[in-house]
């Protein structure tokens, strides 16, 4: 039987990856991809299943189904590659601990926002019993504080939280400054806008109340 080959979209949409990223993979090893003769890139589907760690249907399912956790603070460090260079060195992590990874979450947001888009999707997950293991870089990619509420909740539901790193890098210094700037912006524009609104309203009513004398 004929080997199976993905184009590089549907890599891209299976491992949740860019272009970069693949291109990046392929000239650490990380993947090999053939060419075509038209000099396009196919990647072998057993290739990507052994980075994934996805078993065949005749052999031993693994009990550990795994949700990879990636997040960076800003726009600028996912342009610089920062993002997928975590996600690479997450699934690499898996690879080694014989995991299988079946979702891929990644997104760019502060640590200190609770409502982010994948962090929610990843409540959902648990909730539902989908996975039993979430593996993140550092508790940190998760969120900035209060993360024992985040494992007592996981833990709640059977689901393990694996740090591939417990102590912080020295970057988390500094994004972490990042993210008080951006929290303290935000409570300024609140705060403002409030007192916008409480001007024009008061205007407002300066004016009906001169209208009826």
């Amino acid at each position: 039987m004929a080997e199976k080959l993905l184009t590089t979209a549907e890599v891209c949409d299976l491992l949740n990856v860019t272009r970069w990223t693949l291109q990046k993979w392929e000239k650490s090893g990380v993947l090999n991809p053939i060419r075509t003769t038209g000099g396009h890139r196919r990647f072998k589907k057993s290739e990507l299943n052994a980075l994934m760690k996805v078993e065949s249907s005749d052999a031993p399912v693994n009990l550990d189904v795994v949700a990879v956790y990636c997040r960076v603070s800003s726009h600028e460090q996912k342009q610089k590659g920062d993002l997928d260079r975590q996600k690479a060195r997450t699934l690499e992590y898996c690879a080694k601990q014989n995991y299988k990874v079946e979702h891929v979450l990644s997104e760019v947001g502060s640590g200190m926002n609770d409502n982010r888009a994948k962090l929610k999707q990843l409540f959902h997950l648990v909730r539902l019993g989908l996975i039993n293991r979430v593996i993140v870089e550092n508790k940190d990619r998760l969120t900035r504080f209060n993360y024992n509420f985040l494992d007592c909740f996981f833990s709640s539901y059977g689901v393990q939280i694996e740090l591939i790193e417990e102590v912080l890098p020295k970057s988390y210094e500094a994004e972490l400054v990042e993210d008080i700037v951006s929290l303290m912006a935000s409570f300024s524009a609140k705060i403002y806008g409030k007192r916008s609104s409480q001007r024009r309203k008061n205007h407002h009513l300066g004016v009906v109340g001169g209208d009826r004398e």
